[in-house]
């Protein structure tokens, strides 16, 4: 069945509840590896429960019906928090995704089109927008009117790809196309190397229509995709949104900013409860 979220439109409390449980399902893929890309995961929950659950036309029944809206994840190794996505639609099952990052399983890492509901490969960063651009250029092309939105991360902004992408945006007018831009203050070996404020005036400069939120502010995040959808119709939209790593479990967010956490199998079981009890 059909699933159009631009007409069907839950309400926060369902957001936060969805939100809770792709948390959780994270936090169950991610115990007892060792290491992996659980906070950045956490940290993009809510974003992903507003994208999936009030922004995209997608058919969990045919993940690759033409007439889908297209969601990429330029960040690839943030496949723990796609995944999840796509196990609570029912894409993926739950023993594909408890067998999440484990040698011969379905679900690497870092995310492959091969797996159903995941539009492109990911994690070669810089490239994710330009993939997105040519997309909506392509579907424009051929006369649909399917979005794309495209999730990307402000380490990338360092990439110079990233910012060839945004001037072509504009200049083909791809009203269609939206990036959600997770700005979380870490790249590969800790903090974000180069200043790039003010982020949110960089991309009026190039010319898209921008809002800038708390990420992980359900309510926030509503509104602002409402604000982006009044934009002139030749004008691409960018949500720059201001997430914090391990959200939903304290001990990861006051836990240094790693972009590859480590943790311990006997921390787990704790884990998990501080995520129930911090439910919101």
């Amino acid at each position: 069945m059909l699933v159009d979220n631009t007409v069907d439109a839950p309400s926060a409390i369902t957001l936060r509840d969805t939100a809770y449980r792709l948390r959780s399902a994270m936090m169950r893929m991610a115990a007892d590896k060792g290491e992996g890309y659980i906070a950045q995961g956490l940290g993009i929950a809510d974003l992903l429960a507003v994208i999936y659950s009030r922004q995209l036309r997608f058919d969990p029944a045919d993940p690759d019906w033409a007439g889908r809206d297209r969601f990429l994840m330029s960040t690839g190794h943030y496949s723990i928090a796609l995944y999840a996505v796509l196990a609570d639609l029912g894409v993926l099952t739950e023993e594909q995704i408890d067998e999440y990052g484990l040698n011969g399983s379905e679900l690497p890492m870092s995310t492959f089109d091969e797996t159903p509901g995941v539009e492109i490969t990911g994690g070669s960063l810089g490239h994710g927008l330009g993939q997105a651009v040519g997309m909506a250029l392509g579907l424009r092309l051929d006369g649909g009117d399917q979005r794309v939105i495209v999730e990307l991360s402000d380490g990338e902004l360092q990439e110079g790809a990233t910012w060839e992408s945004a001037m072509s945006a504009a200049s083909f007018g791809l009203g269609g196309l939206t990036a959600v831009v997770d700005c979380n203050g870490i790249q590969a070996d800790g903090p974000i190397v180069l200043d790039m404020e003010p982020i949110a005036d960089k991309w009026r400069a190039f010319g898209w229509a921008v809002e800038e939120v708390d990420g992980n502010d359900i309510d926030a995040i509503t509104r602002a995709f409402d604000t982006l959808a009044t934009a002139p119709a030749d004008t691409p939209r960018v949500l720059i949104a201001r997430t914090t790593p391990g959200t939903g479990v304290p001990t990861l967010v006051a836990r240094e900013r790693a972009h590859f956490v480590r943790v311990a199998d006997t921390e787990w079981a704790g884990l998990i409860a501080e995520l129930e009890e911090n439910r919101g």
